[in-house]
């Protein structure tokens, strides 16, 4: 489809450059040199989003001649670190991206947010609203709206001042941006995009395995199944069904056939039959789940991987992706461009995070079967870059990766001999991993640099860095063992998530997300303690000179790097809803899992991390720098996230909001 021309810019905006190139051209015919040569107008610019990719290790590989790609690129304009996001979470750094501020202004401050009044932890980008009024029958429930999901992001947004002046926009796979910002340019939401249950992503793996137990996990569910005359009965658990007053999931059963002579499986689902061998992955399937007879059900994709048939059965599906091609929830605009994508390339993972992660980190998956899917996931994303790439003409477009910064959490083992989980063994499977996917991302530069004439800027941008996540540090359990937290009954403390052990009455502080630190602030928290002004602010400096004291036992090291008062790192509207302090930790720690849960385990506060999630940047942001090239020359040495936007929009020589108080480093 052709894009719409860009409509020419106001006469009071180009006016400087019109009037150099009328004073060249007069200089010439009066006989004296040209002392101006106005380089051609912008067209296009064309950035890159690689997530996670990593300043050191980009270094690294260019001097050893691994990316050529990016050298080119290098040599045409600039290659600089790029000062990250405080904290240097994805959310909050793309957010600064779009927004060209930080998250003052724009939010988003951690990946989770929670509801000072009932502690319940949500989203941080979006969150998803029930209905405004429904009836209540008895078991039944009567929704007179939708649930409706809302952006949680505020502030300005590149791709709509870009629109305001005529620019034609297209944005793949933007994170922070679900649902999409409403807007005339093309754009598809990433990261922060759930699942159809709304969390960040759910599989499911079924099993008979003896040693296993129907069960929730991180990122996932376990259903022990059983095998009866060669047949396994399954369902899958879909959204909740809001015409049910406790709101159950909607279930759909499915059977498996298992094959009696062979490692091969018939799997019978509503409408439809696959046969998988073991070790096989199905394309995208579509389901429907449906609450009600004669109710829309909703809309999913998924994929199946059967492991193995026997001796035991193993059967692993994805997420229940949004579908593209009959989105259940809204994922592009306008709401069809999401269709002609899928269209055009096949279905493809909605999902923000599609690498399955925690399906490794449970053990469903191993590091081979893991890689598997990292690669189709890669795969996907070059389709729909590719895809788009041939349609750009003229105007603003964005493409973002994720893939390098997924697998280099997972497979930082493999190549930090200092990590709890690192053996040559596993460096020689998998070290080289990480430098290949540099180099596949060096590809997709070349692919980019192809399309890029004289009035084209190319950018490559990434979020933040990449480090090692050697030790854990139980924050909530040091604030506990210090007298700053209270659990109800000591005897049970560190068995429930989500503070659900804590006496609020005695606790003054609890860490929340993997940055972030509140005080049981009164008028606040429902069940607030601490009283705001003086006393608030003494308690904050006591936090913050204690914490930066934090040694680890082991080796004596500080775990600590700089402890955050937030107006020291925020301005703007949203800053009254900023944590009470944001922790920047020294290489190589990191809020413990059990911290991000809201748990208070007893035991050493700072302890091993023996999860296969073994890379990280959630450190202070000044060890976190990312990365930006460049095929035009910047004048700012020490460019930053928020800087981009304002960049762009000069290049295209449009106005910058006062809201984007980041500054153009074109």
């Amino acid at each position: 489809m052709k894009a719409p021309k860009t409509q020419a810019p106001a006469a009071g905006r180009c006016g400087r450059r019109a009037f150099l190139k009328a004073a060249g051209a007069a200089a010439a015919a009066a006989g004296f040199p040209a002392l101006v040569r106005a380089a051609p107008r912008l067209r296009r610019v064309l950035a890159l989003g690689i997530d996670g990719m990593d300043p050191t290790l980009t270094a690294r590989f260019l001097a050893e001649g691994r990316l050529p790609q990016a050298a080119r690129l290098r040599e045409q304009g600039v290659f600089l670190p790029l000062r990250t996001s405080h904290p240097p979470q994805s959310p909050v750094a793309w957010a600064d991206f779009i927004s060209g501020a930080n998250a003052g202004t724009h939010g988003i401050f951690d990946f989770m947010a929670r509801d000072p009044a009932t502690l319940q932890p949500y989203l941080s980008t979006a969150r998803r609203l029930g209905p405004a009024r429904a009836v209540t029958l008895g078991r039944h429930r009567i929704p007179f709206s939708a649930p409706r999901p809302t952006n949680l992001r505020q502030g300005a947004t590149l791709w709509n001042e870009l629109e305001a002046h005529g620019v034609p926009c297209r944005v793949l796979r933007m994170p922070s941006n679900f649902p999409p910002t409403p807007s005339t340019a093309r754009t598809l939401s990433g990261l922060g995009t759930p699942d159809v249950h709304g969390s960040y992503g759910v599989f499911t793996f079924f099993t008979t395995r003896p040693d296993e137990a129907t069960r929730d996990v991180p990122g996932g569910r376990i259903e022990r199944v059983r095998v009866r005359d060669g047949v396994v009965r399954c369902r899958l658990l879909g959204p909740s069904n809001p015409f049910r007053a406790e709101e159950p999931p909607v279930e759909l059963p499915f059977e498996v056939w298992l094959d009696p002579f062979s490692q091969a499986a018939r799997l019978r689902l509503p409408g439809q039959e696959l046969l998988l061998r073991a070790g096989e992955w199905s394309d995208w399937v579509r389901l429907r789940f449906e609450p009600l007879p004669l109710v829309a059900g909703v809309p999913a994709i998924c994929r199946f991987r059967l492991r193995r048939v026997r001796p035991e059965f193993e059967l692993y599906v994805s997420p229940l992706n949004i579908d593209p091609r009959e989105p259940a929830l809204p994922i592009s605009t306008p709401p069809r461009y999401a269709r002609e994508l899928a269209d055009a390339i096949g279905p493809f993972y909605t999902q923000g995070l599609p690498q399955d992660t925690r399906a490794l980190s449970e053990g469903v998956f191993d590091d081979d079967e893991y890689r598997e899917l990292a690669l189709f996931c890669l795969e996907e994303e070059r389709r729909l870059f590719r895809r788009e790439l041939a349609a750009f003409r003229e105007g603003f477009f964005f493409s973002y990766f994720g893939s390098l910064d997924l697998n280099s959490h997972m497979f930082w083992r493999a190549i930090d001999p200092g990590h709890p989980l690192y053996s040559p063994e596993l460096a020689r499977r998998q070290g080289g991993f990480l430098p290949w996917l540099y180099e596949q991302m060096d590809g997709v530069i070349g692919e980019a640099l192809q399309t890029a004439d004289e009035r084209t800027a190319l950018l490559v941008v990434s979020d933040h860095g990449f480090g090692s996540f050697r030790r854990q540090f139980h924050l909530n359990s040091w604030l506990m063992d210090q007298g700053y937290a209270a659990a109800r009954d000591p005897r049970t403390r560190g068995e429930t998530a989500y503070y659900g052990d804590l006496d609020w009455d005695a606790t003054r502080a609890y860490g929340f997300g993997i940055n972030s630190l509140y005080l049981n602030l009164r008028g606040r928290e429902a069940q607030g303690c601490v009283a705001p002004g003086a006393p608030a602010r003494a308690l904050t400096e006591e936090l913050a000179e204690r914490l930066l004291a934090v040694r680890d036992p082991a080796t004596g090291d500080p775990v600590i790097r700089r402890v955050y008062r937030p107006e020291e790192i925020y301005a703007g509207p949203c800053l009254p809803r900023a944590p009470d302090l944001v922790i920047g930790y020294h290489a190589p720690y990191r809020a413990s899992w059990d911290t991000v849960l809201g748990k208070f385990p007893r035991g050493p506060a700072v302890v091993d991390n023996r999860d296969k999630w073994s890379g990280d940047h959630t450190l202070d942001a000044a060890l976190m720098s990312g990365v930006l090239f460049c095929n035009r020359r910047l004048s700012a040495e020490h460019p930053a996230l928020s800087d981009m936007a304002p960049t762009i929009l000069r290049f295209f020589e449009a106005p910058i909001p006062e809201a984007m108080t980041g500054r153009a480093a074109g």
